[in-house]
């Protein structure tokens, strides 16, 4: 990855965004654990962000993380661009850059007032325009595809620690802790996303976008199984594990 110096300013937003990050997976673990108890809430990104900035203090707090995800997404963006790393790996970065400055223009969109609109009902709006496109089916199936991917992906990761490959040298006594964390986290993300994957993979064999859903729709369906509100608790606290992680990213990431 390119390399900054302690003081660039950019590498500090950069870490400032990866603590953001993990403040926002630990609130959605803690919304997806509630709709286990049936709380009948959305739990996606927008909804987190929502909540966060519910408050004044919420509000300011949401406009730094505009700034902190502007300034990750920037940073993989660059590292992406310039980086002599493999092209997996630089599409990778520029994946990343996607989704963070994502979050920013959302984060935004709600600090300015914005609802964000519900995570499902977005990923159908979307879903619904792309299957209206020439060869739109195929478009959406590859996109379940990627996600499905991405999911086999996290958890490979997960079970595998490659995740400490991202990091610095960790305290010794806070390893375990850390690998415990990041192992629990990337496994139940893992997991969420390879059901989006499914369900976007199934809408475009459908043809029908009701049937492509976002991390809300996945939790709700993970509901629906045998031991459903357990399987929902876990991966809620996965979700908090990966927050937890991410703030030990913040301190230790290899930039």
């Amino acid at each position: 990855m390119r390399q900054g110096s302690t003081g660039d300013i950019w590498e500090k937003g950069a870490r400032a965004g990866y603590a953001v990050s993990g403040a926002l997976h630990i609130m959605l673990g803690f919304l997806i654990a509630r709709i286990a108890f049936g709380s009948g809430e959305e739990a996606s990104s927008s909804q987190a962000l929502s909540e966060i900035g519910s408050t004044t203090l919420g509000a300011v707090i949401l406009w730094i993380a505009v700034v902190a995800f502007a300034a990750l997404g920037l940073w993989q963006l660059a590292d992406g661009l310039r980086s002599r790393d493999s092209a997996k790996d630089r599409v990778k970065s520029l994946g990343k850059a996607g989704v963070y400055l994502v979050l920013a223009f959302t984060a935004a969109s709600i600090a300015m007032g914005s609802s964000g609109g519900g995570g499902d009902s977005q990923a159908q709006g979307i879903v619904a325009t792309i299957l209206g496109w020439p060869g739109g089916q195929f478009i959406v199936g590859a996109i379940g595809i990627g996600v499905l991917g991405a999911g086999l992906f996290h958890i490979v990761k997960g079970a595998r620690k490659k995740f400490m490959e991202d990091l610095r040298a960790v305290p010794p006594r806070s390893g375990k802790t850390v690998r415990a964390l990041g192992a629990t986290g990337y496994i139940a993300k893992g997991v969420a996303l390879g059901v989006v994957g499914g369900l976007f993979t199934y809408a475009a064999v459908t043809a029908d976008p009701d049937d492509a859903e976002g991390l809300d729709g996945a939790v709700k369906s993970l509901l629906d199984l045998p031991g459903g509100p357990v399987i929902v608790v876990i991966v809620g606290i996965g979700f908090a594990a990966y927050g937890l992680y991410s703030f030990v990213r913040a301190r230790y990431a290899r930039m």
